[in-house]
């Protein structure tokens, strides 16, 4: 049975901090893309950030330079470092795992930027 479970969501002020954590388990975790997505009210699932198996990474242009995507295989983790956050950056944050042509989801965890 496949799982991907986030956690780490929560309420931050702007300028804030988060790091939410994805953990894996009934796949093959080395060989996958993972990634982080989110949904905003109204719109669009949108990529925030990927890590390939290899470890190559890639951003959102919106979130250059204030988070960060790391992968630790050996405890089946995907960590989003999200500094400097801001109201826009609110959302549902779901993680993913690729490895074509499996696509896991998790459940998802509500960031909520506000003062």
């Amino acid at each position: 049975q496949v799982q991907l479970v986030e956690s780490g969501g929560g309420l931050v002020q702007p300028g804030g901090s988060l790091t939410l954590s994805c953990a894996a388990s009934g796949i093959r975790f080395n060989i996958f893309t993972m990634g982080w997505y989110r949904q905003a009210p109204g719109k669009q699932r949108e990529l925030v950030a990927v890590v390939t198996s290899g470890g190559t990474t890639t951003y959102a242009d919106s979130v250059k330079g204030r988070f960060t995507i790391s992968r630790d295989n050996a405890k089946n983790t995907v960590t989003l470092q999200m500094n400097n956050l801001k109201p826009e950056d609110t959302a549902v944050y779901y993680c993913r795992g690729l490895y074509n042509p499996l696509v896991y989801w998790g459940q998802g965890t509500q960031v909520t930027v506000s003062s």
